[in-house]
């Protein structure tokens, strides 16, 4: 019972600190040490066999070691090649043009609220080769919300659609995708295949058809309501590179699908090597647009930078929540909690059923999906063996609901930026997300754990 309290207080403690803007890193790397400190005062090891080191408080730090080592290797390296390649398709415009061309035909939809549900599915289908939340949110403020604004739409209508267009972290280039696919021990293609856009098709659907119903009862609530669309033709955009730029963002996506199951099933597309591919193809395409090739050859930079940024963010913050996790593992708290949803006899439905609603919370508290998914996300595989479950059947809930309460925290990184570009508050930006991602929550849990 002292672990169990210990461990208790030790989780509410760490969260409160990440809750206050400490460094998520170090608050849960100190959590996740102080909880196998415990343990190792408690009378058990820390590392088995040939892991460890034949000195428990060195293994503490042995454990950080094997798993800096792995991580980056397998996932760290997938996270941080698809931020690099985000990166370079921000830098020479292709996903402006994309996010461009696609929005542009939206001026014929005739009924405002319908063509913001479009708008959301849209915003939602480009996430999938525009991996970055906010980095999308930026896009499609520069150029979808200009021209929903010139048709007429309120700014907060507009505004709350494309905060949450990266709601679902959707396909083979999500990192958090792709620490779910990992996790269950699937390809990352078969998990998106499989899994997700089941799934994730019917979540769209009620999520744009909540916003129909959501922003028209908000806009009339404050009289901003528009009844028929209007549309200036000379609404301005930014300069933007060749339109055949467009095809350059969608590569990655392209190559990952054709060769697989799907399509050519005797080539194998990991992902990282389409990414590497695809930024190859992209500067072939920058040296014949601007014949300039020492900037082109120099712009590779711009890669190595993101990949970097990902490193010193997303792939440390999975260590750390790794680290917690094994506390947490070490100490005893997950056999407490699967035995205490044993006894209440709410078996394996609701034991992710509890652990979605944990990662959702956090999620909307912290700001940010990663930390808890990825922390929690790591105890799936063996919840899952103990109660007799496949990890995907845990792993998915949880997955979705991550990205899912992100778009409704009011100070996640993309609502503030979605927010800050329309002069809106983020306060005011969440009440008109929280309702659809609610209904999304509900729908991808059932979704998920039924069907």
């Amino acid at each position: 019972m002292l672990k169990i309290l210990l461990a208790l207080l030790v989780t509410l403690v760490t969260a409160w600190f990440i809750l206050k803007k400490f460094k998520a890193q170090t608050v849960l790397f100190i959590g996740g040490l102080i909880l196998m400190s415990a343990t190792i005062l408690f009378g058990y090891p820390i590392l088995d066999g040939k892991m460890t080191t034949g000195f428990a408080w060195f293994d503490m730090f042995k454990f950080i070691e094997d798993t800096f080592s792995t991580r980056v290797a397998g996932i760290g390296l997938l996270i941080m090649t698809v931020g690099g390649f985000a990166k370079y398709m921000e830098h020479i415009g292709a996903s402006r043009i994309l996010v461009h061309i696609t929005a542009h035909p939206l001026s014929l939809i005739k009924s405002p609220y319908i063509l913001l549900a479009v708008c959301y599915i849209i915003g939602q289908m480009l996430n999938i080769v525009i991996p970055s939340a906010a980095g999308l949110c930026v896009l499609l403020m520069a150029t979808m919300y200009p021209i929903l604004i010139s048709l007429g739409i309120s700014r907060l209508s507009a505004a709350g659609v494309i905060a949450t267009t990266p709601c679902l972290d959707l396909g083979p280039a999500s990192g958090t995708a792709a620490f779910a696919a990992k996790t269950a021990g699937l390809d990352v293609t078969d998990y998106f295949v499989s899994e997700q856009i089941p799934i994730a098709i019917v979540t769209m659907i009620a999520i744009a058809v909540s916003h129909f119903f959501v922003q028209r009862w908000f806009d009339r609530r404050d009289g901003t309501e528009q009844v028929e669309m209007r549309f200036d033709s000379k609404v301005k955009s930014n300069a933007l590179p060749p339109r055949y730029y467009a095809i350059l963002p969608i590569i990655p996506i392209a190559l990952v699908l054709v060769f697989s199951k799907l399509v050519i099933s005797s080539i194998k597309m990991p992902v990282v090597t389409a990414m590497l591919i695809s930024i190859v193809v992209a500067m072939l395409f920058e040296i014949v647009h601007t014949r300039n090739l020492k900037m082109v050859l120099g712009s590779i930079q711009v890669v190595f930078d993101g990949m970097g940024k990902l490193f010193a963010t997303v792939v440390t913050l999975i260590v750390a929540g790794e680290t917690f996790a094994y506390g947490l593992t070490k100490i005893g708290a997950i056999d407490a909690l699967i035995g205490g949803a044993e006894n209440l006899g709410v078996g394996a439905v609701g034991i992710t059923l509890v652990m979605t609603i944990i990662v959702a919370a956090a999620a909307v508290i912290m700001g940010s999906g990663n930390a808890p998914f990825y922390s929690f996300g790591a105890l799936v595989p063996d919840i899952a063996v103990k109660m007799s479950i496949l990890p995907v059947a845990m792993i998915t809930p949880m997955q979705m609901a991550a990205s899912i309460a992100r778009s409704a925290s009011p100070i996640t990184a993309a609502v503030v930026a979605v927010a800050g570009v329309a002069e809106v508050s983020p306060v005011d930006l969440v009440k008109r997300t929280a309702i659809p991602m609610a209904i999304a929550l509900l729908v991808s849990f059932v979704m998920a754990t039924f069907f």
